[in-house]
């Protein structure tokens, strides 16, 4: 009796939290994550060097085992690359870009996406159909395919990256929102809502939307995963951000020349942090779809 009390006392967002801290290796996910975001964003006080700084950069430090001490003085705990760039400092540098990148890309086709397809489950008909053929031919295309083509017709940048990754991942969301907005639209309380005459956006924005919000939020920290492996697989192919703002992907590259000759740190190490962000990423985002989708549930 007095667990079902206690149940009936929680409020959402405690059952939500509870219900979440029932996987330790999402809860552990969780935490690396934090941990991550954190030393990100204290990048610029918590690292010896900026590596965009060109000026704090020295060619003497180049390909210095981890643990090596730097020209200037400093130790260079996990080496430098062949540039002279700390790579602990590059790491969490590019760490920041990445995490940047995949945050605006996945906002922004979040929204795109969102629209498109509450429009194309409220308006039916053609319109649905032409919509939902466009976004099957856009799903027929490799994410990176697509995205690869956009860079090489805008240019290299950050901005530049974040309008391929948009294109290259708007559809997912389009039909996420559609097929759950589909389901929503059929129910009482939205009969209910054209008899009392709302306005189609009303009924849309303020009845459909947010009933579709738990498959959008599963959705979105997913792809989120897949922008930033997309991103660093788009640098690491030498197309996507410049030397001079070496995100996680351009490490990798620079160090990859220089595996087989036994410097593996300038890989291994970007590697490992781009591995731990999207493990983390996509381990949260599996529970989170367990937690918000009763039906799915283990």
């Amino acid at each position: 009796m007095n667990t079902e009390s206690k149940i009936l006392r929680e409020t959402p967002l405690q059952r939500f939290w509870s219900e979440f801290c029932e996987s330790r290796i999402a809860v552990g996910a969780l935490v690396m994550l934090v941990i991550i975001i954190v030393l990100a964003a204290l990048a610029p006080w918590i690292t010896p060097q900026n590596p965009y700084d060109l000026a704090q950069v020295d060619v003497l430090d180049g390909k210095l085992p981890p643990g090596s001490e730097a020209y200037t003085g400093y130790t260079m705990w996990l080496g430098s690359d062949g540039s002279g760039r700390d790579l602990y400092s590059a790491i969490l540098y590019g760490i920041r870009i990445s995490l940047t990148v995949g945050l605006a890309a996945g906002f922004i086709a979040l929204i795109i996406g969102t629209v498109i397809g509450l429009i194309a489950a409220y308006s039916g008909g053609r319109v649905d159909a032409f919509i939902m053929r466009a976004v099957d031919i856009q799903l027929s295309f490799p994410a990176v395919l697509i995205a690869l083509v956009l860079v090489a017709i805008l240019g290299r940048g950050v901005d530049k990256i974040i309008i391929a990754l948009v294109a290259a991942q708007w559809a997912y969301y389009a039909r996420t929102v559609r097929a759950t907005a589909l389901v929503e639209s059929a129910r009482e309380y939205v009969e209910a809502a054209r008899c009392l005459a709302l306005s189609s956006t009303r009924i849309v924005f303020r009845h459909v939307l947010p009933n579709c919000m738990a498959p959008l939020i599963v959705i979105g920290t997913v792809q989120t995963a897949s922008a930033i492996a997309l991103e660093s697989t788009l640098s690491f192919l030498g197309v996507g951000l410049r030397q001079t703002e070496p995100s996680l992907g351009v490490l990798i590259s620079n160090g990859f020349e220089y595996m087989m000759s036994g410097r593996y740190w300038i890989s291994f190490f970007p590697g490992f942090a781009l591995l731990l962000t999207i493990v983390s990423i996509n381990l949260v985002g599996d529970q989170l779809r367990d937690v918000l989708n009763p039906r799915l549930k283990r």
